[in-house]
């Protein structure tokens, strides 16, 4: 297993060996020693798994209390995935990171506490599982306008599909954030 720096520290690019033989393919998608080894959490307390369709837009979300730590993968199609650093005593507060998570390169992208994640659907439908280093907190849920334009993220979608709560969310410069 690879793991990788991006160009925001916290954010991690784990690129799993994958076995190929006639049969088909095999990889190791977790292994605590390993990650470990890396400063990455041995456990994980939550996995959710979401299903979209082309050109969903879900994000960017995160905790206040309790925040989640997620090691997200694409298992079926094809996503950007989008993690912007919330902290406001970091100096790279306010950039973002993104990566290519699909079902050939089969990579997974470690976003630490502390970052806003989102992601939007490029192929036909995707499904994407994230392990979470913490358990849900509902009241605690937050969100960052997905299209801030101090952000300026591109989603690589034209025409993105937000739900209501998405769409109705506060830029950076006016969300609840991290210290």
């Amino acid at each position: 297993m690879k793991v990788r720096e991006t160009t925001l520290p916290g954010v991690l690019l784990i690129e799993p060996e994958v076995f190929l033989d006639d049969r088909g393919w095999f990889m190791e998608t977790f292994n605590a020693a390993t990650f470990e080894a890396h400063g990455l959490p041995p456990v994980f307390l939550q996995d959710n798994q979401s299903f979209s369709q082309k050109n969903v837009l879900r994000g960017l979300h995160y905790q206040l209390e309790q925040p989640q730590g997620k090691l997200v993968r694409c298992t079926r199609g094809r996503i950007l995935d989008v993690a912007v650093d919330i902290r406001r005593s970091s100096p790279n507060f306010g950039r973002h990171t993104s990566a290519i998570l699909d079902d050939e390169n089969r990579h997974m992208l470690w976003i630490a506490p502390g970052f806003a994640h989102g992601f939007s659907v490029l192929s036909d439908s995707a499904e994407v599982l994230y392990k979470c280093s913490t358990l849900r907190h509902a009241s605690s849920e937050r969100s960052i306008l997905w299209n801030d334009p101090d952000l300026a993220i591109d989603w690589q979608v034209a025409t993105p599909i937000v739900s209501a709560k998405d769409a109705a969310a506060p830029p950076l410069r006016r969300a609840d954030t991290f210290p």
